[in-house]
């Protein structure tokens, strides 16, 4: 099984909301752990980017759209642009992970119940074995659910024979 790493929308335009999303400071430790592993084994790293277009805080070309620099790209690493939620939706994600053999996903980044939650659908319908890093995903609390919660949940929901749900360290590359 060849494996790669997906960090998704490490933005310094979501990290630097007010209030910022939750443990927002082990998030970036624990993707930037993640990615020094798979870059001494070898391992692909992809980042996916939100462009939220004209007005947004993750519009292209603002600051906000810029990665946040603890876990910016590397020069050859991929970086994949979205317009959408998914980062399968309208991009050439899919086709980039065949080309390199890819059939293994850990995925971690930014936000829980929106694009971590569609990348792990998205990828198990097309047939990848998906890892969640349980411990590096996060995001904002909302006026019915705190943050918290909302990342049990997704762990909970998820976990199991849907993906394999693994914390930072116990990842394997």
């Amino acid at each position: 099984m060849t494996t790669a790493l997906v960090v998704i929308d490490m933005q310094t335009g979501m990290l630097a909301d007010t209030p910022p999303p939750y443990r927002s400071d082990a998030i970036l430790r624990r993707i930037a752990g993640l990615l020094e592993r798979a870059r001494a084994s070898g391992t692909p790293v992809f980042h996916v980017q939100h462009d939220g277009g004209p007005g947004d805080s993750l519009a292209k070309g603002t600051p906000g759209f810029a990665h946040h620099p603890m876990v910016a790209p590397r020069a050859g690493e991929p970086v994949i642009e979205k317009r959408h939620v998914g980062a399968f939706h309208d991009t050439d994600f899919h086709a980039q992970l065949m080309r390199a053999g890819i059939d293994r996903l850990v995925i971690a980044g930014l936000q829980t119940e929106y694009c971590v939650d569609t990348a792990c659908r998205a990828a198990v319908a097309l047939g990848y074995k998906v890892a969640l890093v349980s411990d590096a995903h996060s995001t904002f609390d909302t006026p019915v659910l705190p943050a918290a919660q909302i990342i049990a949940h997704h762990n909970k929901t998820l976990g199991g024979p849907f993906v394999e749900l693994v914390t930072s360290d116990a990842v394997t590359f």
